[in-house]
């Protein structure tokens, strides 16, 4: 692990101080395809503070995936420097990554990304147990969990036995179980019809209040209206960042 200088320990207590929990300065993420460079992100700075609620924006191809990924600590920038929750993370390994990850960051998937055979319950827990939180504290905090989803009188039963919106609300608090640092939801409605949307939307905005700092990747403009914040994202950079009239 890097060796962070008295210089870096003072700006890591200044955002922490000051609410920031990502900040980016200069993000780049370049693949190679083929014998092409293809810049996916071109120098993103971006500052999202504790308790936001924050859409980002793009068409397919503008970055904003590639954004998430490195917000998410799924992948590591090309250049430029990520802060998460004070801490330097654009310079650490895949197993810090990792670390970071499952302890800061709480994802919400398209595709629910559930164990089939598993109930609502121990689908919640899984985050504890790769942490290695001993057994009755976890299921407590996935009882919890659930309970914030208003999912408690389905704790037992499995995902086919579940509908699509209570399958994604298992997801949501599987995603709440280790109180990380934001929650980080990839195109969350998407397999979903436009009422039980809706509903999971309303759930985002009461976690929201609650005081949970919310990023949802979208690109659909009626899910990002529910966000107070809106970053739009093309040619890998950032092309407004504006407030949600409410």
């Amino acid at each position: 692990m890097p060796v962070e200088t008295p210089s870096t320990d003072s700006y890591r207590e200044d955002l922490v101080s000051s609410g920031v929990v990502i900040k980016t300065e200069a993000l780049e993420k370049t693949y190679q395809m083929g014998t092409e460079m293809v810049h996916a992100l071109s120098g993103v700075d971006l500052q999202i503070r504790k308790g936001e609620y924050v859409a980002i924006m793009g068409p397919s191809g503008s970055g904003k995936s590639t954004l998430m990924n490195l917000i998410g600590c799924l992948d590591s920038p090309s250049g430029g420097k990520y802060w998460l929750a004070g801490r330097l993370v654009s310079e650490l390994d895949d197993d810090e990554l990792a670390y970071i990850r499952n302890k800061e960051i709480g994802f919400v998937f398209q595709t629910f990304n559930l164990l089939p055979r598993a109930t609502a319950l121990h689908n919640v827990e899984l985050p504890l147990i790769y942490n290695g939180t001993p057994s009755e504290e976890r299921i407590e905090k996935a009882k919890k969990a659930l309970e914030r989803v208003d999912l408690t009188d389905r704790i037992g039963h499995k995902p086919n036995e579940l509908s699509g919106g209570q399958r994604q609300r298992v997801a949501i608090a599987r995603a709440l179980v280790n109180s990380p640092s934001i929650v980080l939801a990839d195109e969350p409605t998407g397999n979903l019809d436009s009422k039980t949307g809706e509903e999971i939307m309303t759930l985002f905005e009461n976690l929201h209040q609650q005081g949970n700092t919310i990023i949802v990747v979208t690109h659909e403009h009626d899910i990002a209206q529910h966000a107070h914040r809106v970053i739009h994202i093309r040619d890998g950079k950032i092309a407004s960042d504006e407030a949600v009239r409410k």
